[in-house]
């Protein structure tokens, strides 16, 4: 059996450049998102709270549909603008509702507002920014294969909890494990994956 042969598991898969990535990877629309995006460290306000916010609207639903709408998201929220989408009002969200290229649910809609009202309140306690590293761990261990990845933590546990308290909604310590994930907070690559530990930094 030859070494590449041997990484490939279900789990893990080698690609047609002779990485090995995580099984989910596979789908060339899921390669550049797994390669440059999933699992590094994403500070700011702005990138913190697209996140937050498409997380939440990918809920019951398949990443890949968010990921092929994202840059429709990114018009009709004015790039996570907070300030600018903390000033929509039932006008803005009725016109979203008929935004066939977004994902048109009104619930996730009015969460996008609220929590960009919640955003701003954040910046006199030290920012989104602050608010969501505090809750990294201070150690976390990549997983061997997929089960052991967890939908949950002690830490998104946390999080959702200080969130809601700052006035944000629609978030739940499943869809915070994600955020976390996919912002670096904790590092989910397979152990075998090339985008290796290392890549946090807070």
């Amino acid at each position: 059996m030859t070494e590449l042969a041997a990484t490939t598991t279900p789990d893990l898969r080698v690609g047609a450049d002779g990485l090995t990535r995580c099984a989910w990877a596979a789908a060339p629309e899921y390669l550049a998102y797994h390669d440059d995006e999933w699992g590094r460290p994403v500070h700011g306000e702005t990138a913190l709270y697209e996140r937050i916010t498409l997380e939440g609207f990918q809920s019951g639903l398949s990443w890949l549909t968010i990921l092929r709408k994202r840059e429709s998201f990114r018009a009709a929220f004015h790039g996570f603008d907070a300030e600018r989408v903390a000033r929509f009002d039932s006008r803005d969200v009725d016109r979203l509702i008929t935004d066939s290229a977004i994902v048109r649910n009104r619930r996730k809609i009015d969460a996008a507002v609220t929590n960009a009202r919640a955003v701003l309140g954040l910046r006199d306690q030290g920012g989104l920014d602050a608010a969501v590293w505090s809750h990294a761990p201070a150690a976390h261990r990549r997983p061997r294969q997929r089960a052991d990845v967890p939908v949950s933590s002690p830490e998104s546990v946390a999080l959702t909890r200080s969130l809601r308290a700052a006035g944000f909604v629609f978030v739940g310590p499943t869809t915070m494990y994600a955020a976390m994930q996919a912002c670096g907070l904790v590092d989910d690559h397979l152990a075998g994956c090339h985008r290796g530990a290392g890549v946090r930094s807070s």
